[in-house]
């Protein structure tokens, strides 16, 4: 007569570690739902502020030469002067080149009458005209 005991052995079954695995994914999937969602949103502030520093580098700019840069000078024109730039005061940003939006495109720049330009990014999508174009004229607003 002699009786079989079982032991239970400690651990885990196949249900609750699957349980688990399904727990951990979906976790991870809302981590990286935020994460790209606090992406977007610090490149988008990050041109914006890079747009604001352009905007006070050419309001010195203006001040020293009593015109904003002209199309075909662009930005550029706050890191070197043109032949005739005889009151320029710069360079007017502290970098040895124009810098490049957070998504790797130069910065556009067009002066629209004597008195009013714009600075803007073409934004996440590269393309330039669409809505997450990101302007100086948008900032002012």
């Amino acid at each position: 007569m002699f009786r079989m005991q079982r032991r239970r052995r400690g651990g885990f079954t196949l249900m609750e570690v699957l349980l688990v695995l399904v727990i951990l994914v979906i976790l991870g999937s809302m981590a990286g739902i935020f994460i790209r969602s606090a992406r977007k949103k610090a490149n988008i502030d990050a041109a914006r502020s890079q747009i604001g520093l352009f905007e006070n580098a050419i309001s010195l700019y203006e001040l020293h030469m009593m015109q904003y840069p002209s199309n075909s000078e662009g930005l550029q024109a706050l890191l070197s002067p043109s032949s005739d730039a005889v009151n320029w005061a710069g360079p007017y940003l502290n970098k040895p080149e124009v810098p490049l939006d957070p998504w790797g495109n130069q910065y556009q720049y067009e002066l629209q009458d004597a008195e009013n330009y714009r600075i803007w990014s073409w934004g996440a999508d590269r393309v330039d005209g669409t809505e997450d174009d990101i302007s100086n004229q948008m900032i002012m607003q």
